[in-house]
């Protein structure tokens, strides 16, 4: 896998939070294209399909053997007639014309990846996560894994591993599987480390890629100015405070605070790419552009003698 250090997350091309064109979708992941992105991060949890079918669309005209995709199993989508005049209700602008069924088991991972494949209109997918198995830690061991791990010897996928938000969970599944990639979301970040304390360590020792999602914690540090959500809930007064700390140290050396946000894990030798969504191509090259931003070390060294960063982050080369 030749992840790139930015990827595009896809679950805003599945209308996330509000509908956007398939226009603007396809010339969101054009724009990604020229911006040197070469991962693009998708799910069939993401508007129910269509964020999937938008992504291999836009592809199409690009050289498969270019970029890198993954997708996701673990909700299988079925067709829910009564639900086509009703709005999703799990944050994405599309009708409910399908309901999403938990399933881990080998047939639930098999019949998911078919119907990703066909969406994709692709006939292999480079990476295959186990999505948010949090509440199926036994069934995702039994079933899903063992199935991925067939994909892979097949040659129908390239790599598997698991996304999820949590940090502990991936960890065990390192030690008793062995998958190749995993995707963190929102557990590596300026305001939460908790990946720090085995999860990354254990993925440097077995040769584990990781890829960190959630990078601005929901929109927290999206912006120079802290906004007030934190993992798609109204972020607590005290997380706010703590993002404005951090924002006014990152001010005075000249960085704004979601180019802190992407450096902090892109610096990480455990961490082979960054997926950040975007809504639109401005977006993406705004990303792009922090992505490329130089963060000074004294910056860092600040915020840990503050307390606002832990001081086993791997924060710049030859620094910790």
């Amino acid at each position: 896998m030749n992840l790139s250090p930015l990827g595009l997350g896809c679950a805003q091309l599945g209308n996330l939070y509000h509908a956007i064109s398939d226009e603007t979708a396809a010339a969101t992941v054009r724009r990604a294209w020229d911006e040197g992105i070469r991962y693009f991060d998708t799910a069939p949890h993401y508007g129910l399909g269509l964020s999937e079918t938008r992504l291999g669309a836009a592809l199409r005209s690009y050289p498969r053997d270019e970029y890198v995709l993954s997708t996701k199993v673990g909700r299988v989508l079925e067709p829910d007639p009564d639900g086509a005049a009703r709005q999703d209700d799990q944050g994405f602008a599309v009708p409910a014309a399908y309901r999403r069924r938990w399933d881990f088991s080998r047939d639930g991972v098999l019949r998911s990846f078919e119907d990703s494949l066909t969406r994709l209109g692709l006939d292999r997918v480079d990476v295959v996560y186990v999505h948010d198995p949090d509440d199926h830690f036994e069934e995702a061991l039994r079933g899903a894994f063992p199935a991925l791990r067939e994909l892979r010897e097949q040659g129908v996928i390239g790599a598997f591993g698991a996304g999820m938000n949590q940090a502990p969970m991936l960890a065990e599944f390192v030690r008793r599987t062995d998958l190749d990639v995993l995707l963190v979301a929102g557990r590596y970040t300026l305001l939460d480390q908790p990946a720090l304390d085995e999860l990354l360590p254990l993925c440097l020792d077995r040769g584990v890629r990781v890829v960190a999602g959630g990078v601005f914690n929901g929109g927290i540090l999206a912006t120079a100015e802290p906004g007030r959500v934190y993992d798609y809930a109204e972020a607590p007064p005290e997380l706010v405070e703590r993002a404005g700390r951090i924002a006014a140290i990152c001010a005075r050396h000249g960085v704004e605070l979601p180019e802190a946000a992407l450096a902090l894990p892109m610096a990480h030798p455990a961490v082979a790419s960054v997926v950040v969504g975007a809504h639109d191509p401005s977006q993406v090259s705004v990303n792009a552009r922090r992505a490329g931003a130089v963060v000074p070390p004294e910056l860092w060294t600040e915020l840990v003698g503050a307390g606002l960063l832990r001081a086993d982050a791997v924060i710049a080369e030859g620094v910790s």
